[in-house]
Formats: C-alpha cells, sequence, structure tokens
C-alpha cells in the first residue's frame, strides 16, 4: 500500500510558492485538491522537480469541457516528465448547480460520456462525439506528453460501475474502512477489466491531544458532513460526521489504523495532515518513515 500526501485546499493551502517548496521535498505521491481557490493542474505543472508522481484528487469536469482538460492535463504531463495521474469526480451537486449553474442530473451518464471522450483526446486520438449530455469534436497534441492514467471519485454503485469499466481506478475521500472494504473495493473490481488503482483519502492528525483535534475538525469540516455525497458514505459507515473517520492519535494509534486500511483491499492511502503547524509537522515525519511513505530513495511502488 502506497502512502501518498495530499496538499491544496483540502488543508487550507493557497501559497503555491509554499506548496511547491513541499513538493519539492516529497519523493512518492503528491496530490493536489481542486477547491475553489488554487487551481490544481497548474499548481503542478510549475511546481519543478520533487514527487516521483504527482496527481490531482480531483478536478470537477462540468466545467471543463474534455478538449480543454485533455489540454491542460497534457501540458502537465510535459511539464513534469509524464508523473501526472489525473483524478476526475463529477463534482458536488451544490456546487456545480450553485455555483456554475451547471446541470447535476444522470452523474454516472455523464461520468460515462465524459471518460468515453477524454480517454482517447488524451492518447492524441480525434473525437467527433454528439452524445446526450456532451458534443465533442476535435483533438489535442502536446509534444512529449503521453496519456495519462486516470482515476475517479466515485462512491455509489453506478459511479464505481463506470470507473471500473473506464477508467483505472478510483479516489475517495472520507469513506471509512467498513465501507471501503465492503462496498468500494469490491464493487470497484468487479466493474474492472484489471485490477484497479483504489486511492482512499483521509484527513491525518498525529497528536497527544486526540480529542481537542477530533473538536476543531468537526467544527471546521461540518458542511462536508452535510453533503449528501459524503453524508451518503458516512452514513453507510454508520457514524455521525467527518471527526468520526478522521485519522487521529499517537503513533502507535496511527499505525494500528493504517494497517486496518490496509486490510481493506485499498492500493493506496492519500493523506492530508491537519492540525497545528507542529502537530502537521509531526505527522509528515511520522508519515515519512512508513514504508511506502515517500521517503527519498523510495520507488512510488514501495510496499
Amino acid at each position: 500500500m502506497r502512502i501518498g500526501l495530499a496538499y491544496g485546499d483540502v488543508r487550507g493551502q493557497r501559497d503555491p510558492g509554499v506548496i511547491a517548496e513541499q513538493l519539492q521535498a516529497t519523493s512518492g505521491t503528491a496530490w493536489i485538491s481542486q477547491g475553489p481557490n488554487l487551481d490544481a493542474l497548474t499548481t503542478l505543472a510549475v511546481a519543478g522537480e520533487g514527487p516521483a508522481e504527482v496527481g490531482t484528487a480531483v478536478v470537477p469536469f462540468p466545467q471543463r469541457h474534455p478538449l480543454v482538460l485533455a489540454s491542460q492535463a497534457l501540458t502537465v504531463q510535459a511539464a513534469t516528465g509524464n508523473r501526472l495521474t489525473l483524478g476526475i469526480g463529477v463534482g458536488i451537486s451544490r456546487m456545480v448547480d450553485g455555483m456554475y449553474g451547471l446541470p447535476t442530473d444522470r452523474p454516472a451518464r455523464r461520468l460515462r460520456e465524459y471518460l468515453e471522450v477524454l480517454r482517447p483526446l488524451l492518447r492524441g486520438e480525434s473525437v467527433d462525439h454528439h452524445g446526450d449530455t456532451l458534443t465533442a469534436v476535435g483533438s489535442v497534441a502536446v509534444e512529449g506528453a503521453k496519456a495519462p492514467p486516470v482515476l475517479v471519485a466515485a462512491l455509489g454503485p453506478a459511479m464505481l460501475r463506470v470507473a471500473g469499466e473506464l477508467a483505472d481506478g478510483t479516489i475517495t475521500w472520507m469513506t471509512g474502512p467498513r465501507t471501503l472494504a465492503d462496498h468500494v473495493v469490491p464493487s470497484i473490481t468487479k466493474a474492472a477489466d484489471t485490477p484497479p488503482r483504489i486511492v482512499a483519502g483521509f484527513a491525518v492528525c498525529v497528536t497527544s491531544d486526540e480529542d481537542a483535534v477530533r473538536a476543531r475538525f468537526a467544527t471546521d469540516f461540518a458542511l462536508a458532513g452535510q453533503v449528501p455525497e459524503y453524508r451518503a458514505m458516512l452514513d453507510r459507515e454508520g457514524v455521525d460526521g467527518p471527526a468520526d473517520v478522521l485519522l487521529a492519535g499517537d503513533e502507535d494509534t496511527i499505525s494500528k489504523r493504517l494497517e486496518q486500511l490496509r486490510d481493506t483491499g485499498i492500493t493506496d492511502l492519500m493523506l492530508a495532515p491537519v492540525g497545528t503547524a507542529a502537530e502537521q509537522a509531526r505527522t509528515t515525519e511520522f508519515l515519512a518513515m512508513r514504508p511506502g511513505g515517500g521517503r527519498r530513495g523510495d520507488p512510488v511502488g514501495a510496499t
């Protein structure tokens, strides 16, 4: 199981210079979340050398036509020496509708059609698509860029089926171990022709004051617990809110939680250190010492 670190809006980071410095100190996998502030793909393109792999987790695609996203992704590939894993998703429906005024009905159908156009474009092929939810005509070519792997943020059965059939795997966020083991892993694996990559995202804090950290997290992420997409996974897990799936505790506690998650069948962890500056530093140092945690000299596929 590989362990990567998450940066960007999920950690409240808005300074691309600071993120670039952190990325350059990372050797494993560095994931950038796409929020309403920094653009994830641009941040990766200008970050320079560092991680063996960089990934987006995730870029909502409704507001980016596949011709546009293919151009952006292939530009990042050229800029990073083909180290990108492209994570995409349909986006949180309240944001897609409320902020952009875009339709959110039939998300699985929209995802399927988008992938049917995006994957050929990433391979440099021409498309002439006139579908139910999307029209795309053209091609994209960026010198030196290879088609990146594509992962999809998928939680429900229909979305996991599409991800298994048309993508290289899935990325989850705040989805607990029981739901991963009993729902996500078997659902996407059944739909896929080859073993999919399954990246499970969590906030994490190595701390001596677990109760205080959970209380702060419950406040800071209260709205996330009301988002229908996340709420469904929290209910499936049988927990009250985001703080209940936060990885928090001392080094021994976090070690046990990581072993529990490894046993769910996931291939990767995407961990976002949270807490005070001192707690985040303690967390990052602890994770760097874990097998697959991205120490300098470790291959990206270390287990």
